[in-house]
């Protein structure tokens, strides 16, 4: 009798035994069977996004290309530039979707706004006209605009005096002038009194006409000759004084007291600036082939530049992608468990 109860002991002992072994074995299971399937789904998003872009060239083995070499995105670079290129030309740079948000009420507001700003800060700015174009252009570059600005002033007035033949029109006013005191007011020159004892008026008068033609000759020749010689170094010389003092001038002292020129100034731009987008807008366009430009840059990206940039820019929405991966691999795991 005491026998068959140690026997029953010992079977009962073992019988528990290894109901624990099961049920340990059980929550091990439990608990591993999901855990596998979450790191199965963490790794294989993760090889898949990564197979993307890698490999970026083709790889061979013995002779044999490698599927899914190269990844998708440096397979496809050409179609995936054209596509990306035509959907931006189409629905983001086309001449309607331009117009609607280059004219529109808020955008005006804007540049008006900015308009006036830059006005109102340059009422107050004690820079030079120079020192202030210098924010924007070198002084070499300022330099060759102040040479052409007097080369092209100093031709033009040179050109101008010669059509109106500026010699012959001083000439005539002082000959005209001579001659008139000659006639009127001969006896009254500062002349020898023998002379004045001798001649009367009249003469005086027929002396004026005699030498009034050839004087004039004589002095519009003289005067034109000297205009050719001097005149475009005289001229250029004004000019580039002019110029000195006027780079010379405060920024807000040039806009003191100019208030109703500043304003059609700044409607003239505001004008100018709506008549571009609607009239000549479209006509850029039409000369410039978006859809290819863009598709060109695309292409001449390296793919590891392009696999920086998206990576850059999509980086949390790429690693949200990955743990949604582990996520549904858990959910996999604790579903086996019931089937």
């Amino acid at each position: 009798m005491i026998e068959i109860q140690c026997v029953a002991l010992c079977g009962l002992s073992l019988i528990k035994r290894r109901i624990k072994k099961y049920i340990i074995m059980d929550i091990i299971q439990c608990l591993v069977t999901p855990l596998v399937g979450g790191v199965i789904g963490y790794i294989t998003n993760d090889i898949a996004i990564r197979m993307l872009f890698r490999p970026h060239k083709v790889k061979y083995l013995f002779g044999f290309r490698i599927p899914f070499t190269p990844g998708i995105i440096p397979k496809e670079k050409g179609r995936i530039a054209n596509a990306i290129a035509g959907a931006i030309s189409e629905n983001l740079m086309s001449i309607d979707v331009l117009e609607k948000n280059l004219l529109s009420e808020e955008m005006l507001q804007k540049i008006e706004k900015l308009l006036n700003d830059f006005v109102a800060t340059q009422k107050s700015n004690s820079e030079s006209v120079k020192e202030f174009l210098l924010h924007y252009l070198t002084d070499e570059e300022l330099q060759n605009i102040k040479n052409n600005i007097e080369r092209e002033l100093s031709n033009q007035i040179s050109v101008s005096l010669e059509n109106i033949n500026i010699g012959e029109t001083v000439s005539e006013i002082v000959v005209n002038h001579v001659a008139s005191k000659l006639r009127i007011e001969g006896l009254n020159l500062d002349i020898p009194k023998v002379l004045k004892s001798l001649v009367g008026n009249s003469l005086w008068g027929e002396i004026a006409s005699i030498i009034e033609t050839p004087a004039k000759k004589y002095l519009t020749k003289n005067i034109n000759q000297m205009l050719v010689e001097n005149g475009p170094g005289i001229i250029n010389k004004t000019i580039h004084s002019e110029i000195e003092i006027f780079l010379s001038i405060p920024i807000k002292d040039l806009l003191s007291g100019r208030e109703e020129q500043i304003n059609q100034t700044l409607n003239f731009i505001m004008n100018a600036y709506k008549t571009i987008i609607s009239e000549h807008l479209p006509k850029i366009l039409e000369t410039i082939d978006i859809s290819s430009i863009i598709e060109s840059k695309i292409n001449e990206m390296d793919v590891k530049e392009t696999e920086s940039l998206i990576f850059k820019i999509m980086n949390k929405e790429l690693k949200a992608i990955i743990w949604l991966g582990a996520l549904l691999g858990l959910l996999m795991g604790c579903i086996n468990l019931f089937i």
